[in-house]
């Protein structure tokens, strides 16, 4: 999937100039940093509206996104986002330049297949409750998936599937694997029923 989004470089930074962006010209104050040729942190601008539409895409924070900062493209991804506690609002954005030769750690979906159609629920009775929706994956960025995918079709009841039963693509890893066996967590589980 592919998200373009438009931005531009501004001067005035600060709380108060930050206020007046979002409330007069409908535009969200964000920053760009990072990358290995030390670039300076470049502060920006965007139109809330397309930034408020392509946020609430499931895989917003794990796909590489080119941001066009006034006719120029970078490749970058979202490190921070900020939201209204009350509002359908976007406050500030982080993004960070991505460069091919560099790893990047990027939290990734999860996506649960086969979960009304495996025999521990459809026919053992058994409920599938998600321990996580996402997992912290570090790669190159050519390497990046949009998603992960865990099967529940072989899951027995009172079976779990820990963050070392995920499929991952070739070059990517499970960032707290490496921590040792004890931060191989539970995705998902499928317990029994009450009462069965």
């Amino acid at each position: 999937m592919s998200i373009t989004l438009n931005a531009q470089k501004r001067s005035d930074t600060g709380k108060g100039a930050s206020r007046r962006l979002r409330r007069e010209a409908g535009l969200v104050p964000a920053i760009l940093f990072g990358d290995a040729s030390n670039k300076k942190p470049q502060p920006l601008t965007l139109e809330h509206k397309d930034l408020l539409k392509v946020s609430e895409t499931l895989t917003f924070f794990s796909t590489i996104l080119n941001l066009n900062i006034d006719g120029d493209s970078e490749p970058v991804i979202v490190k921070d986002i900020q939201r209204h506690p009350a509002k359908q609002e976007i406050l500030h954005v982080d993004f960070m330049r991505v460069v091919d030769t560099n790893l990047i750690r990027v939290p990734v979906p999860i996506k649960f297949l086969n979960e009304g159609s495996c025999p521990a629920v459809k026919t053992g009775g058994g409920r599938i409750s998600h321990q996580q929706t996402e997992v912290a994956i570090t790669c190159l960025p050519v390497d990046l998936p949009e998603y992960v995918h865990v099967d529940m079709m072989d899951v027995p009841v009172g079976g779990i599937v820990h963050l070392s039963d995920i499929k991952l693509p070739k070059g990517a890893h499970i960032r707290a694997l490496n921590l040792g066996g004890d931060y191989d967590q539970a995705v998902a589980t499928i317990t029994a029923k009450r009462g069965s």
